[in-house]
Parts: structure tokens; sequence; C-alpha cells
């Protein structure tokens, strides 16, 4: 099963392609390599150190209070999709 987070932009380095991403209090750094147009700010659906694609913060909202609905916390939701979580 594949599992994307959507996280916010908090800050992204220009020369590596790298931004830092929060979902919830928790912060992830992930690619950028994927997408383009991405500023600070902005909210990305986030699958295994990967920026997918932006999505809008309504719909980032709605698809972290379902995970919250079946009792995944940010965490547990950054732990999943993180390959090397738990090794």
């Amino acid at each position: 099963m594949c599992l994307a987070i959507p996280g916010k932009v908090v800050e992204i380095d220009e020369v590596t392609d790298m931004a830092t991403v929060s979902v919830g209090n928790v912060r992830k750094e992930v690619s950028l390599a994927l997408v383009e147009d991405v500023a600070v700010d902005d909210f990305v659906l986030v699958h295994v150190g990967y920026a997918l694609n932006k999505i809008s913060e309504d719909e980032a909202a709605k698809t972290l209070a379902l995970f919250e609905e079946a009792g995944l916390s940010a965490t547990e939701l950054v732990d999943v999709s993180d390959p090397e979580a738990g090794q």
C-alpha cells in the first residue's frame, strides 16, 4: 500500500532542491525534484522522501482530518511514509 502525506513547506534549500515540510508538529526533509514552483507555505503530498505534487491547504486539512478520524497521528503518518523509520 502506498501512502502520501500532506505537509506544509516551511523551508526550501534552492541549492539542493530539498524542502523541510511540517506534518503537525513533525518536520521532515523531502526532495522537490518531482514538483515545480513550490514555495514556502505551499502544501505538498509527500511519499518516501519526495514531494509528489502541490495541493491546496483545504485539501491538506481534509486529508489530515481523515487520517486523524482513522486514529493515525502525524508522527505515525510520517513513520509509515518513511522507509527508513524504525531501522
